[in-house]
């Protein structure tokens, strides 16, 4: 591979698209780059597990072809992607990090088939922890994906494997999901760009709980700019999806740029003092804030109460478990990673007036958010509470010489954001004096995904942290 190659492999989606459209690269030799990159940093990286290089080549070949004669696909034309693992992709294995679901999928999931109708090239499918569940990827059947920064470090989840090969320029756009973090915290350990979307944007099919408004799929990309092209593929109505927003998804495509002056910013390190978080991440929040500052914005620290969140999410969730996995926890519970049975007995738990509880404290929670944006346009929050951390553990045991109780505490500045029910935006913000990647979290009104892109595009173009790259080994 040449250092042309390598260049190529770090071009942000849109420099390609525009190359491929002007037939000045072919696809072929784009998707042909990044599988000698995969190939050549992959291993000491493990974020792609499987690959279908001959199908992806085909694929670029008939891509080339079509160009010729009709023109670009679409939105994302030639453009290779590598999929999360537990995104369903028709005659390529999926295994979602479990012996007890590893397969080959006859259907695509909506996300994969609307990302392919948009001229986007698989290359294969990204490594995510068992069934997703947690913010460290690691699994029995591929093993942890490392931190492209330092190996030795996790690169979160469950969109680790997708974060850390954008952050190793083995893929210019991934897709993923997001819970309680899953999209924003691997974004933020990797130095890349991840949005949780406002429920319903990015519609999901098949499901069996439809209704639901915790989880979410939604883009990632090095670059907030590619990260909207991608969502412009992926968002707009469906039938099958009754939370489908209405919005077409070619709004996303638009240019970002916006005059940040006037723009009122609320920000906090710590949540209004309701999490623990490392010194070293808070610094970052901080000294975001000053950025926006020097934009023109009008900053002040400030943070509406999102305490009821932590009831809303850990019920929501217990529920989702308990129906997406309780039927396996009884056939096969040795089998299942320990921290998911104990979510999904949880769940088989819940009674009645503890489900509606929640419901009624969601509510209340909605409408305290929507006031504070009454007087905020976006609000700024820690991503994650720590850094990345030892890639031998399953989560952080403290937090700021906090005591965490389970695996799902040390991501509270993400899950509290979520049970909001806001678009909120991973940007990268700074390093800390040892080097690790830290974002910082735009969050933004119900339904503002537009404004936080733009935002965050703001951001990331005053400050450029984005552009630092990882030192890696290449294989051979």
């Amino acid at each position: 591979m040449t250092d042309h190659d390598d260049e190529l492999c770090y071009k942000t989606a849109r420099e390609l698209s525009g190359l491929l459209r002007r037939r000045e690269l072919s696809a072929r030799e784009v998707v042909r780059a990044h599988l000698d990159r995969i190939e050549r940093v992959n291993p000491g990286v493990n974020a792609i597990v499987t690959l279908v290089a001959d199908r992806a080549l085909a694929a670029a070949s008939a891509a080339d072809e079509r160009i010729v004669a009709e023109g670009a696909d679409g939105v994302l034309h030639g453009l290779p992607i590598a999929h999360k693992d537990t995104h369903n992709t028709a005659g390529i294995r999926t295994s979602h990090g479990s012996p007890l679901a590893d397969g080959i999928p006859d259907q695509d999931d909506l996300i994969i088939e609307r990302i392919r109708n948009a001229g986007a090239i698989t290359l294969g499918k990204t490594n995510v922890p068992e069934f997703a569940a947690g913010s460290h990827t690691f699994n029995p059947i591929f093993g942890a994906t490392h931190n492209p920064y330092d190996p030795d470090r996790s690169a979160g989840g469950s969109s680790g494997g997708a974060a850390a090969a954008l952050a190793s320029g083995m893929i210019p756009i991934a897709d993923g999901s997001d819970t309680g973090g899953s999209l924003r915290n691997p974004a933020s350990f990797n130095n890349v760009v991840g949005l949780r979307p406002s429920p319903g944007r990015v519609p999901t099919w098949p499901a069996s709980n439809a209704w639901t408004t915790l989880s979410v799929k939604g883009p990632m990309a090095r670059m907030v700019a590619d990260t909207a092209l991608l969502l412009s593929a992926m968002a707009g109505p469906d039938a099958r999806s009754p939370i489908a927003l209405e919005e077409p998804g070619a709004a996303f495509a638009r240019p970002l740029d916006r005059d940040l002056a006037g723009l009122r910013v609320a920000w906090s390190p710590d949540l209004g003092g309701l999490v623990p978080v490392e010194p070293e991440v808070a610094a970052v929040v901080e000294a975001s804030a000053g950025v926006f500052e020097g934009l023109g914005c009008a900053v002040e620290r400030a943070c509406p109460d999102l305490s009821e969140g932590e009831e809303v999410f850990r019920t929501q969730r217990a529920a989702l478990f308990e129906v997406a996995f309780g039927p396996l926890m009884d056939r096969h519970p040795e089998e299942l990673k320990r921290t998911i049975r104990e979510n999904a007995e949880v769940g088989r738990r819940l009674t009645g007036p503890e489900v509606a509880r929640a419901e009624v404290l969601h509510t209340a929670l909605f409408h305290r958010v929507r006031a504070f944006f009454e007087r905020y346009d976006v609000l700024l929050l820690p991503v994650s509470q720590v850094p990345p951390f030892d890639i031998g553990v399953e989560y952080p045991a403290e937090v700021a010489g906090v005591a965490m109780r389970d695996y799902l505490e040390w991501m509270r500045s993400a899950y509290l954001v979520t049970a909001t029910g806001s678009p909120a935006l991973s940007v990268p913000a700074g390093f800390t004096p040892g080097g690790l990647p830290v974002g910082v979290q735009i969050v933004g009104p119900h339904r503002a995904d537009f404004a936080v892109l733009q935002v965050g595009h703001a951001f990331e173009q005053a400050t450029g942290y984005g552009r630092r790259r990882p030192q890696l080994q290449n294989n051979g």
